[in-house]
């Protein structure tokens, strides 16, 4: 496992924020990218990020978990970036996504929050 994922996530849940980026994207709004997702959880304007778990460097993602816990936004991780890119509609990979609206997605951000909480305290 990589030294910036903090936890794992099961199978199940993985689902669940896939389904959660792809809601996000037709309903609400999402931001793409390191650069992009950086920005929006130093705003404070991130609802939630998503990370994927199969970057090299390690480096381009490792302050992520970091700045997220500081701001208090939620973050989680995602296998791989090509899955987390074809989420949000991109034909190539992403390091990470942060879900800016919801849109119609709300119940299911609470529900992913939720877990995600409770896997980091476990």
């Amino acid at each position: 496992m990589a030294e910036y994922i903090k936890f794992s996530v099961g199978k199940e849940l993985k689902e669940k924020q896939l389904e959660l980026i792809e809601t996000a994207k037709k309903t609400g709004k999402i931001r793409i990218g390191v650069n992009e997702t950086t920005k929006a959880v130093e705003r404070g304007k991130a609802k939630i990020i998503f990370i994927a778990e199969d970057i090299t460097p390690q480096e381009l993602v490792m302050h992520l978990p970091l700045l997220c816990e500081e701001k208090k936004i939620p973050y989680s991780y995602i296998t791989t970036k090509k899955e987390l890119g074809e989420k949000a509609g991109i034909e190539v990979g992403t390091a990470s996504i942060a879900v800016m609206e919801e849109g119609s997605a709300k119940k299911q951000l609470e529900d992913v929050v939720k877990k995600v909480s409770a896997l980091k305290k476990g």
